[in-house]
């Protein structure tokens, strides 16, 4: 299967380069699912470090199975204090009066949407008893509607019915578009990524790139907080907060734009637009940036523009409700990590290494597209199966030796999976805190 997914993702990152690089594939295991998502895992890392070894030159790749999949979940290890909770304490599943319904409320204005709505307390309980009440559809509606995030659960034949999911199934794995033709050339040692992402997918790709040479510039709105994975995903990168809505700050990450050679956002379809930064502005900016960007439920339908969640999509596509079924179980199954947002991360790096080859060798600037749910519906290409694997536990042997001097205080983190010509990656910058870095390259 992983095979299967590998030959899915180079098609559309322009088939394997020449020579390829070697790939060796070591260690056993299997993250318990219906689906195979250590298969994803280890073919979304693997496509990555091959579009790195294209660009680089490298010969020799090493990716170990085990490690991948523990890397598609939280990979660092506090020395001496813990790491917040990544949710929020009435975010999760809710039975309605006709079916199951995620509600994803970490972020605050997500939370008050949720609650305006169903018009109780913000306590699990009181958020059950108002759940009970409402048809699931609707609720989500209403939801939504009111600039929140949730996702009521469909069955995989649901899914392949409505008419998102047959859009999404139109949708390619990767859209590319040639948005300029330049002269100059980029390397990845010293390139300048501007990172607008959030949670969960764009973090991963920036945090890959600045493994290997990248330098990250994280920018993040003075309002904004997300702290049960802050200490995950800014390994390696500069952190700055603007307020785009403020003319002087506009001004500044203007300048900014102008010099990156790429753009990584996920931005909901129109939301940079509404922000004054459509399409031309950007390309009048910075003509031959390279722009990466992600959104939940895909590039065209009635939800493209739709906010969610890996844990929401998970919910829309059919995939909590097939481990349901497949667990015997009275509740919605989700994947055993957030896959959806890992497996992206990776396609997204993939995507950037591959645009910067391009535009080295042909002088073409290509932007890419991606979402949640077409990868999902890369995982889900290969059937799901009877419920199996198991939990992995973790060894001593898996964590660095070195401390991370996070901005929280030491830690370790587990080794990352893969060898580029026998080199790990390095982050020079350990995982800190948002805004305390000046906005400047």
């Amino acid at each position: 299967m992983a095979t299967s997914f590998l030959i899915q993702i180079e098609e559309v990152l322009g088939g394997p380069s020449t020579p390829p690089p070697r790939v060796i594939e070591t260690g056993t295991a299997e993250l318990p699912s219906c689906f195979a998502v250590t298969d994803l895992a280890v073919s979304t890392m693997t496509a990555a470090a091959k579009q790195l070894a294209a660009l680089t030159g490298a010969h020799n790749i090493a990716i170990d199975r085990r490690r991948a999949s523990l890397w598609f979940d939280m990979t660092l290890r506090p020395k001496g204090w813990v790491l917040p909770n990544a949710w929020d304490a009435i975010a999760g599943v809710y039975q309605a009066s006709d079916g199951w319904i995620r509600l994803h409320t970490n972020a605050p204005h997500h939370r008050e949407a949720a609650l305006r709505v169903l018009d109780c307390d913000a306590e699990k309980a009181a958020v059950g008893a108002a759940v009970a009440t409402w048809c699931k559809s609707k609720l989500e509606e209403a939801i939504v509607a009111g600039k929140g995030a949730a996702a009521a659960m469909h069955s995989l034949a649901e899914w392949a019915a409505h008419p998102q999911g047959q859009a999404v199934a139109q949708d390619p794995l990767i859209a590319w578009n040639e948005v300029s033709v330049s002269k100059s050339k980029v390397a990845l040692q010293g390139l300048k990524v501007l990172d607008l992402t959030r949670v969960l997918a764009g973090p991963v790709a920036t945090r890959f790139l600045a493994g290997y040479g990248a330098h990250v510039l994280r920018i993040d709105p003075p309002w904004w907080s997300e702290p049960g994975v802050e200490p995950e995903v800014t390994l390696g990168k500069r952190r700055a907060g603007l307020n785009l809505t403020c003319a002087e700050e506009r001004q500044t990450f203007e300048g900014l734009l102008a010099e990156a050679d790429v753009l990584v956002h996920g931005y909901r379809p129109g939301a940079l637009s509404g922000l004054g930064y459509d399409k031309r502005r950007l390309r009048t900016i910075a003509p031959d940036i390279i722009e990466v960007s992600l959104c939940a439920y895909g590039l065209q339908g009635p939800w493209a523009e739709r906010r969610g969640f890996d844990s929401l999509v998970q919910m829309s596509c059919g995939i909590a409700h097939e481990g349901m079924l497949r667990k015997n179980a009275t509740h919605p199954v989700p994947l055993p990590v957030q896959a959806l947002d890992h497996a992206t991360g990776y396609l997204m790096a993939a995507a950037i290494l591959r645009a910067m080859r391009v535009r080295n060798k042909t002088g073409q600037v290509l932007s890419a597209r991606l979402s949640l749910a077409r990868t999902a519906a890369l995982l889900m290409s290969e059937p799901a199966q009877d419920f199996s694997g198991h939990r992995i536990v973790e060894t001593e042997e898996d964590l660095s030796e070195a401390t991370e001097k996070t901005s929280w205080g030491p830690a370790r983190r587990l080794c990352f999976p893969i060898l580029v010509d026998g080199a790990e990656p390095n982050w020079p910058i350990p995982s800190g805190e948002l805004r305390t870095d000046p906005p400047k390259w």
